[in-house]
């Protein structure tokens, strides 16, 4: 009988063991007191939608950070939506415009600029150019014929097409008026033809043939208040030529340079024969009275 009680105490002694355990006397201790059991539950809940409560939060402040707008101007649209994509930005087409030079697909403007604070996700919506010139009926240009031909050229250029004279022709009337207009050596406009229906791409170029008094000379034209640029384009078009260019100070960027003098003057009556020069003095900037 001793023996058999020796046995059996290291069972009883696990039976007590398991009664006694942290988490049994913990579970008696809720049992005997509900109250408390209730108030941790509470608590536990808490914490848990606390938790929850901070990762929405942790989540939505990171979905609407602001990032740098990127730089897509002068880019390929094919391209500029593949970086679009990467930086969580949508490019939409808002508008195309042909561009006399450039090739078509290329992004000439966006909206929201480079580097303005946006959120991600945000929609840019970019200006693009057109891999076809857009087309002018003759009908639709300007009165041409026996018009002048510095005035007309001008107009022209506004409207996307360039101008060239090719020939003058004597007539009693003012010089330099327009006499004939070719488009791909076709006559198209003359004293007696409007060919309406042609359809001129912007960017060509239309030749005329303008009126003189005496072969070979040209009306000096002003160039004065004129961009440099400008001013080679206007002579080039009276089949003159750019002469010497002074600066009058210090000139860091040659396309906003002015010219505030002449050589020979412009009086609107002096000729000169054709390919003369004309000299020229700039400056930086547009000159106030050009204003």
């Amino acid at each position: 009988m001793h023996g058999s009680a020796l046995y059996s105490l290291p069972l009883r002694i696990q039976n007590v063991a398991k009664l006694t355990t942290p988490f049994s006397r913990l579970k008696s201790f809720l049992q005997k007191y509900p109250v408390v059991r209730h108030l941790l539950i509470l608590v536990a809940t808490i914490c848990v939608i606390l938790i929850i409560v901070f990762l929405w939060l942790n989540m939505y402040t990171n979905h609407g950070q602001k990032l740098p707008m990127v730089n897509f101007v002068d880019k390929h649209l094919a391209d500029a939506i593949e970086e679009a994509n990467d930086h969580s930005f949508h490019l939409i087409v808002t508008d195309s415009v042909f561009m006399v030079g450039r090739p078509g697909g290329i992004i000439i403007d966006q909206n929201p600029k480079y580097n303005a604070e946006v959120k991600e996700g945000r929609k840019v919506y970019v200006t693009v150019t057109k891999y076809d010139p857009d087309k002018v009926k003759v009908s639709e240009l300007p009165l041409l014929y026996g018009n002048d031909f510095s005035q007309k050229s001008v107009e022209l250029k506004h409207r996307g097409i360039l101008s060239r004279i090719r020939g003058k022709k004597y007539d009693a009337g003012d010089p330099n008026h327009i006499l004939e207009v070719y488009y791909k050596d076709q006559l198209i406009i003359d004293q007696d033809i409007i060919k309406g229906e042609v359809r001129i791409n912007k960017g060509d170029e239309l030749e005329f043939v303008v009126s003189d008094r005496e072969g070979g000379e040209i009306t000096i034209p002003e160039l004065i208040c004129y961009s440099l640029s400008e001013a080679e384009f206007v002579l080039e078009q009276h089949n003159l030529a750019l002469g010497e260019v002074s600066a009058k100070g210090a000139i860091r960027d040659s396309a906003a340079a002015y010219i505030i003098d002449q050589l020979p003057a412009y009086d609107g009556i002096t000729k000169i024969p054709m390919h003369s020069k004309i000299n020229i003095t700039v400056i930086s900037g547009k000159p106030a009275k050009c204003n």
